[in-house]
């Protein structure tokens, strides 16, 4: 499925000219089919389930509990 660069900023929640400008330096692939750039929608699958292995990371590591610290009672 293709987007044109107003429905992939709406996919993505990024302003329009910021789209437009990650098209032209390159890193969002797109065909221009003379009025408009075509945006293929599942190259970025792969964006979102790397962002969401990374969130359930981060969450596994933030709910880990911290060790006893064998050093913490006071021994004077």
């Amino acid at each position: 499925m293709y987007l044109t660069i107003p429905e992939t900023a709406e996919f993505l929640s990024i302003e329009e000219p910021q789209i437009r400008a990650l098209v032209l330096q390159g890193r969002i692939r797109a065909a221009y089919d003379g009025k408009q750039y075509m945006i293929n929608k599942h190259q970025f699958d792969t964006h979102f389930k790397q962002v969401e292995t990374y969130r359930k990371m981060i969450q596994d590591y933030l709910n880990e509990p911290l060790p006893e610290d064998i050093d913490v009672k006071d021994e004077d």
